[in-house]
């Protein structure tokens, strides 16, 4: 198959691109369309949203490079978004939608103190630029060899050009469209290239001669080892998901979309499958591709390998753009969850305009693209990175919802010791000696203890 990019890849390339831009360009001149769809989406597109915010370029970029490298076992990537977004579902998925304001830090500013608001915005404002900076760090890394000779930052900044341009007419309206003509499209790309890669590699006799079974030790079980999976990683990344989604700004914002709680919650449900079946199909489909071709210069790159290798003509250009279309759905679901965090914790009412969100936007987009050409370089241990901010508002968050006794000191003290700890895992422990098991078995306990112990000898905090 001619593996070189032609006029029919160019031609599904920007007609499935063209589609989507178009379909996203309603244009919202009102505030409460623009931040929160009116509050009335329905069971499917808040399942379309909620999937392609998840389903990004940066985790879909790392999750195949170790499926490539360790084979089918890589399934346990995956299952992390299957259980942390089920434990979303269980516990505050509900509570979100019954609060339903404009930002999920609104909460620790009416449950605790003001001061407390601003500063758990601050810390989700500077996960979210980790975020989107490793997002489009790996949507210019997929069409880097597509633009042979130009540099890394130009084209990154033509491709964030490009989100921003799509997500600036209707905000989260604009994002919510996009994400429902991308939710379909991917819905029969992925799993045809597993069934694509599965048909030429040989299928399981395939995977079985690529990834002999003595290439890991499973006994005991805390012992069990891959050179690039170990279960030490894969068990700290499960927790760190289950304490750092339930205060994810861009889920919150959709939960305060959803038209009423019981789609809210059934919406989270039915998006955490979905999740882990798209995840999982590329996490297999980069195995057989390791059948095929094991000599790849770089895993990360082995989903658009994929799609220019398995794909025929034009229908590889969709391809593309659908890997494209992941990068923008997710970016800009962050970017909208941003603005309006900076309008509801920050702002006056004048910050909660129309005008005045794109002009949010646009900031947030060169923020991300500085960040990818200066900060980032390995894709999964910097989104992973990102987190620290997050998880040391589990207890507050937690509590806030389904503890009363929770004090405004506990929730500080709590919160301080979180950052801490993560922070100080990464630097004293580091990457290589596996500090996301430090971070994540020892920190989060250490988090809920100081919480609880902090609020059992405080006052308890005043309740708005």
């Amino acid at each position: 198959m001619d593996q070189q990019w032609g006029a029919l890849d160019a031609l599904g390339f920007f007609g499935l691109l063209a589609i989507v831009v178009q379909y996203s360009a309603r244009v919202a001149a009102r505030d409460q369309a623009f931040m929160l769809a009116d509050r009335a989406l329905g069971l499917f597109p808040l399942v379309a949203t909620l999937v392609m915010t998840e389903f990004n370029t940066s985790t879909l970029l790392a999750f195949s490079a170790v499926g490539y490298r360790a084979g089918p076992m890589a399934l346990a990537l995956p299952l992390v978004f299957l259980i942390g977004l089920g434990f979303y579902t269980v516990t505050v998925a509900k509570a979100w939608k019954q609060f339903n304001r404009l930002s999920v830090a609104e909460l620790f500013a009416r449950r605790y103190s003001a001061n407390l608001g601003r500063f758990a915005s601050l810390l989700l404002l500077a996960a979210m630029s980790g975020f989107s900076a490793t997002y489009v760090k790996s949507l210019g890394l997929i069409f880097q060899p597509m633009a042979a000779g130009l540099p890394f930052p130009l084209i990154s900044a033509a491709l964030t050009g490009i989100v921003l341009l799509a997500i600036l007419p209707g905000g989260l309206v604009s994002v919510v469209r996009a994400d429902v003509i991308s939710f379909c499209v991917t819905l029969v790309l992925l799993p045809t290239l597993l069934v694509v890669g599965t048909a030429r590699s040989g299928a399981l006799g395939g995977l079985a001669a690529a990834f002999p079974a003595d290439q890991l030790t499973v006994a005991p079980l805390e012992q069990w080892a891959h050179p690039e999976l170990s279960f030490r990683f894969v068990t700290s990344l499960i927790v760190l998901t289950c304490f750092t989604y339930i205060a994810a700004p861009w889920y919150g914002q959709k939960m305060f979309a959803a038209k009423d709680t019981r789609t809210a919650v059934t919406a989270v449900a039915i998006s955490a499958c979905l999740v882990f079946a798209l995840y999982g199909s590329m996490v297999l489909a980069a195995a057989h591709l390791r059948v095929l071709e094991p000599h790849l210069a770089d895993p990360q790159l082995a989903v658009p390998t994929m799609v220019l290798h398995w794909l025929p003509p034009a229908i590889r250009g969709v391809g593309m753009a659908v890997l494209f279309t992941a990068a923008l759905t997710t970016l800009g679901g962050v970017w909208s969850a941003m603005a309006a965090m900076v309008a509801a914790d920050f702002g006056s009412m004048r910050v909660r305009t129309v005008r005045a969100q794109r002009g949010l936007l646009a900031a947030f987009a060169l923020v991300s693209w500085l960040g990818a050409v200066f900060l980032v370089d390995d894709i999964l241990s910097r989104l992973i990175l990102a987190n620290v901010p997050v998880a040391g508002l589990a207890f507050a968050l937690l509590a806030g919802f389904h503890w009363p006794r929770a004090t405004t000191a506990a929730a500080w003290a709590s919160t301080v010791v979180g950052i801490v700890w993560g922070a100080g895992a990464f630097l004293i422990v580091g990457e290589a000696g596996g500090y996301t098991w430090v971070w994540a078995i020892y920190g989060v306990p250490l988090i809920f203890a100081t919480g609880i112990a902090v609020s059992l000898v405080s006052r308890a905090a005043p309740r708005e």
